[in-house]
């Protein structure tokens, strides 16, 4: 199972990675000012950042018991990239709605937007933080 600093390490870059490419685009997209839409973002991010360490912590524990192993197969990688984007979508949404100045239904279209992108971002980015950075355990082992 990772360790707490590789949590952080995938947490953030995850994270600094995905503001890169979410707030210019949302901004050309929603047209919407992109410092408006980069205090949603560093928000968002925020609280993602918090909800990647707990949901992956946990989403490992349950993995490690339940199979004996933290590694993912592809449909698994998809099972636990809609959960996570599914939790941050519903807590997400009164912000986006409040501090844009939307209704809720905008919001929805917002957050729906961004999760399907960050979705999309999730899948890829994991795959390639674990090729990155294996767990020896995962040597003897196939997805």
């Amino acid at each position: 199972m990772r360790n707490l600093s590789d949590r952080i390490r995938h947490a953030l870059s995850f994270e600094i990675i995905g503001l890169l490419i979410i707030v210019p685009l949302g901004a050309l997209i929603f047209d919407k000012p992109m410092a408006d839409i980069g205090v949603v973002g560093v928000v968002s991010a925020t609280l993602a950042t918090l909800w990647n360490v707990v949901y992956n912590f946990v989403f490992d524990l349950v993995m490690e018991r339940r199979t004996g192993t933290t590694q993912k197969g592809y449909g698994l990688r998809i099972i636990h990239a809609v959960l996570f984007e599914t939790g941050l979508l519903i807590v997400l949404l009164p912000f986006i709605a409040w501090y844009l100045g939307v209704t809720l239904w905008t919001a929805l279209v917002m957050d729906l937007s961004f999760a399907a992108f960050y979705l999309v971002y999730a899948y890829l980015f994991n795959l390639t933080y674990d090729r990155l950075f294996p767990l020896p355990e995962w040597a003897s082992q196939t997805p």
